[in-house]
């Protein structure tokens, strides 16, 4: 078992939810501090209980997005918008990828790599 690291959120839920382990604090007191529903909070206590303090760290900690991107399309794109579509926005950058590259990018996205 490795050593996980928390943040001062979830140091908070832990103190919070071992005072409702030890009954000094009920679950509906503990909903109103940490912001879930009180069912919400149940079943984080429940998992408290069975796993410890480390059932408040999020499963998916450390892994990849499921959004990313194959690496290599960023500097792809950012190279064809350089060359093709500098004096483009990014809406309409992004709508040139697709149209005429085939490379699905949102603006958002195209709008941040032109930024950077």
């Amino acid at each position: 078992m490795g050593f996980l690291t928390t943040s001062g959120n979830e140091l908070q839920r832990i103190e919070v939810l071992a005072e409702v382990l030890s009954r000094r604090r009920t679950e509906e007191s503990a909903a109103a501090i940490l912001g879930p529903s009180t069912r919400q909070t149940r079943r984080v206590v429940v998992a408290c209980q069975a796993s410890g303090g480390a059932s408040v760290i999020h499963k998916a900690r450390g892994r990849a997005s499921n959004k990313r991107l194959i690496e290599g399309i960023r500097e792809y794109a950012v190279e064809l918008v350089r060359s093709n579509y500098a004096d483009l926005g990014p809406s309409l950058a992004s709508e040139m990828l697709l149209s005429k590259h085939d490379l699905k990018v949102s603006r958002e996205t195209s709008r941040m790599w032109m930024m950077a």
